[in-house]
This record gives structure tokens, C-alpha cells and sequence, in this order.
């Protein structure tokens, strides 16, 4: 049972890719629900952001380093910048696409629950297990918008960001020399504070997923 299930969650990104359906209906074969991807997926997300954070804090260490340059090979520093730029938009690639995947499971499962409200007979227990159902469903998703408005906000930081430093990588690539190294003093500030803004806006929207994953795993143990 077990290599069974490894081998489904080996192939899971290539069925999630196409057609969900065939896909949910595998997992569950294995007990695997679509609450359970919900909180992998949030999982993965929260990971990528805590990387992508590192990374753009690298960034902009390479990036000081170029302001501050005071000898060696200005060549040399110039690529190491780049690279981190590139390294980047790599993560935020990462950040965006595993959203996107917490985002489809979040709409598939709220979906299925709220068709299942109708499954409940129409007696006084079957009424009472709906409302609480319903109340349940209302809570979750309340947690669940509040976590993806930090996500999205964290998200949306990273775009001032990365524009910033592909404006200095391309103008550099051209005018590698002590007078464009000058003007990068002009957009030091900004940049330093748009990171600062990307940081607080990742940390906040980290805390919101870890609070969603203990509260659904402290769920699933009692």
C-alpha cells in the first residue's frame, strides 16, 4: 500500500497538471482528501516563501555590495548580482505557481462541500448536522481567505522589487563603470525599504499558513 501511494504522489504533479478529477479520485483511494492536498499544498507554499525571502534577502546583499564597492573586480560583482536577481525571479516563479495550486484544491474543496450540504436527510438530525456543517465550511473559508490575502499581498511585494533590480541589471550591463555605480545610490533607499515591506509581508504571510496548518493538523488529531 505504501509504494502504491508513492507512486501516485511521484506522478501527482503530472495528473494535477491536466485534469483534476481523475487526479482527487486517485488520492481518495488511498484516504488521501482534498483537505490533505489543501494542507500539503500550503505546506509547499509556506516553504517557498520562506526561500524565497532568503533569497531576495541575497539579492540585496549583492546588491549593497555594488553600492558599496571599493576595489576588486567590478566584473565579478556585477555577475554575482545577477545571478542573484536571477535566483530571484526563480523563487518568485516558485512562490506564484505554488499559490496557484493552494488556490485550485482551496475552490475544488469548497466546492465539493458545499454540493455535500444537500446530501443531509431532512429530519431534525440531518438539519442539525448541516448547520453545523455550514458553520464549519464558513469558518474554514474565512481562515482559509484570510491566509491567501497574505499570500497575495506577499506576492504582489515582490514585483516592485524584482523591477527595481531589473532596471539596475540592465542599465549596469551596459555601464559598468565607477559613475553608474554612483547612481545606484539614488535608488539604494528604495529598494532597501522595498525589501523591508517584502520581508514583513512574507513573515506575515508565513505565520498565516503555519496558523492554518496546526489548526487543521490539531483538528485531525482530536
Amino acid at each position: 500500500m505504501r509504494t502504491a501511494l508513492l507512486l501516485v504522489l511521484a506522478s501527482a504533479p503530472f495528473l494535477s497538471a491536466g485534469c483534476s478529477a481523475p487526479y482527487y479520485a486517485m488520492m481518495e483511494k488511498f484516504g488521501v482528501e482534498k483537505r490533505d492536498i489543501l494542507v500539503d499544498r500550503v505546506k509547499d507554499a509556506r516553504t517557498d516563501q520562506v526561500e524565497a525571502q532568503e533569497q531576495f534577502k541575497t539579492t540585496l546583499e549583492a546588491f549593497q555590495e555594488l553600492t558599496g564597492f571599493d576595489g576588486g573586480s567590478l566584473e565579478k560583482a556585477y555577475k554575482k548580482f545577477n545571478g542573484e536577481y536571477e535566483d530571484s525571479v526563480d523563487s518568485a516563479e516558485d512562490v506564484s505557481n505554488r499559490i496557484d495550486k493552494v488556490q485550485k484544491v482551496a475552490e475544488d474543496m469548497f466546492a465539493e462541500w458545499e454540493e455535500e450540504l444537500s446530501n443531509y436527510t431532512d429530519d431534525s438530525t440531518g438539519r442539525d448536522l448541516r448547520r453545523r456543517s455550514e458553520t464549519q465550511l464558513s469558518e474554514t473559508r474565512n481562515r482559509y481567505n484570510a491566509m491567501m490575502r497574505s499570500m497575495e499581498s506577499a506576492e504582489a511585494s515582490m514585483e516592485p522589487v524584482l523591477a527595481a533590480f531589473k532596471n539596475q541589471v540592465t542599465y549596469l550591463k551596459h555601464s559598468l563603470n565607477a559613475q553608474a555605480l554612483a547612481s545606484l545610490d539614488d535608488v539604494k533607499v528604495e529598494i532597501e525599504n522595498n525589501i523591508g515591506d517584502l520581508i514583513s509581508n512574507m513573515e506575515r504571510s508565513i505565520a498565516e499558513a503555519e496558523s492554518f496548518i496546526n489548526e487543521y493538523e490539531s483538528g485531525a488529531d482530536s
